[in-house]
């Protein structure tokens, strides 16, 4: 909030409750300098601790602002509002305009903003969105944004919003007889959306289609000797294999058919002897499917032999590859798919600026990216496809549609059961498959007929 000594925030926080924990919560609050993106010690102006308890139970909580050792702020104080949440994920699309509005400036027109407000069961009324400023105009048209139900109206449709569609100057209207108003907001969209669950899309035939893409550069070993990433023990699974079973015995649970596409990258090989980084392990083209995650760990032995380890580490190729068939699923009859490609990779790759292009491509696709990193390589340039520290954008600036991928390295769980494993990396699908079909506005029923189709 610029400028201003009574900041009223529109960002809502989503914390989970326990009742049986005392869950302690502490606030702060910066003066933030201007061109400066983090705020320092200098520009404290005050914080106040509580447990979550006392906000559930009061609903409304203001403490007094405390400065650094518990000298007081004079007569700051931040005043904390609480909401349960309930099971209605929908959200409202609105986007408003104005038209005609007052000049407030001097030197140039006004820089409109829209606030809109939830009328309480009390009488107060509760911020909920905030638009951005549209600088020099009087006639806006703020961006379309996306308010929860739960935000909006606690999911009540008959709460009031106040929304001030005349806008009165109070001077202007005591002084002018012929005084109409001072300009007009229009509400010009305003779309309820409905989120399904995963399960409403699996049990309305959401088929996953798995595909692996393994790493081949020369950088794992000679498969030969037993220090290899890809010896293959007669007892003992390598950590390809072991990632490779983990996530692919509950993803087949989700596709019908059991056949699963496999690749490999960063290989010579047959019959011509060229470097690969897209090349099916059962080397057949037309048709690179495994009959079942078997089936995968079966061609991936036979293939060793017949390969050359070599390199680079690039895996763009084998995306823009997945990406593709995950387009043509999206724009076919197989509105149903939704693709799940896991690349198990032993170092860190050589086409990152590649890799984020794709990445980017693919985020508005029915796809996600699991990476897995095999063995003790620095994996410390990987967490910047994982998006987990920021918004991943492409090397032309182009953010991500969607979070799509997650990283994370094998030996984090190399002494962990498979599950562990299979846990760790899957959990966000099922949040990525919801926002890619409630984003394109498709629904289990229409996704039930594509199946039966």
């Amino acid at each position: 909030m610029k400028s201003t000594q009574n900041p009223v925030f529109a960002k809502v926080f989503t914390v989970d409750y326990y009742f049986e924990e005392v869950q302690r919560l502490r606030f702060e609050v910066f003066d933030l300098a201007p061109g400066r993106l983090v705020p320092k010690d200098d520009n404290f102006l005050g914080g106040a601790e509580c447990t979550l308890g006392q906000i559930v139970s009061q609903r409304k909580v203001t403490k007094a602002l405390m400065l650094k050792q518990g000298k007081s702020a004079g007569k700051s104080t931040i005043t904390v509002i609480a909401d349960e949440l309930n099971d209605n994920n929908d959200y409202v699309l609105l986007a408003f305009q104005a038209k005609k509005l007052d000049d407030k400036d001097f030197f140039s027109k006004s820089d409109p903003f829209l606030e809109t407000f939830r009328l309480n069961d009390d009488g107060t009324q509760q911020l909920v969105y905030r638009t951005e400023v549209v600088m020099d105009n009087l006639n806006p048209m703020w961006e379309p944004f996306k308010v929860s139900i739960q935000s909006l109206c606690c999911c009540d449709y008959e709460r009031q919003l106040k929304v001030q569609w005349d806008c009165i100057n109070p001077k202007y209207k005591a002084k002018k007889k012929r005084y109409k108003n001072s300009g007009v907001v229009v509400l010009s969209q305003c779309k309820i959306i409905k989120i399904y669950s995963f399960l409403e899309y699996i049990m309305g035939g959401c088929q996953i289609q798995f595909t692996v893409a393994i790493d081949f550069t020369a950088s794992n070993g000679d498969p030969q000797n037993s220090c290899s990433l890809h010896y293959i023990h007669p007892y003992q699974p390598n950590e390809y294999l072991k990632a490779l079973v983990a996530v692919g015995e509950i993803c087949q649970d989700y596709d019908s058919d059991k056949m699963f596409p496999a690749f490999g990258f960063g290989a010579k090989i047959p019959p011509y002897s060229e470097v690969s980084h897209d090349f099916p392990i059962n080397f057949n083209e037309e048709n690179p499917e495994c009959a079942g995650i078997q089936g995968v760990v079966e061609e991936y032995q036979n293939s060793l032999p017949k390969l050359q380890l070599y390199g680079p580490t690039n895996i763009a190729p084998i995306i823009s590859r997945v990406a593709r068939t995950a387009a043509e699923d999206a724009e076919s009859q197989q509105a149903s798919q939704f693709s799940i490609l896991l690349i198990l990779t032993d170092g860190v790759i050589t086409d990152m600026a590649d890799t984020r292009e794709a990445i980017v491509r693919a985020s508005w696709l029915p796809m996600s990216i699991i990476i897995v990193g095999i063995g003790s390589a620095d994996f410390a340039d990987m967490q910047i496809l994982d998006g987990d520290d920021g918004v991943l954008r492409s090397p032309r600036g182009e953010a991500v549609a969607r979070d799509i991928v997650q990283f994370v390295p094998f030996r984090d769980f190399k002494n962990a059961t498979p599950d562990a494993l299979a846990k760790c990396v899957l959990a966000e699908v099922p949040k990525q498959v919801v926002e890619y079909f409630s984003t394109n506005e498709i629904s289990p029923k229409s996704l039930l007929s594509d199946f039966e189709h």
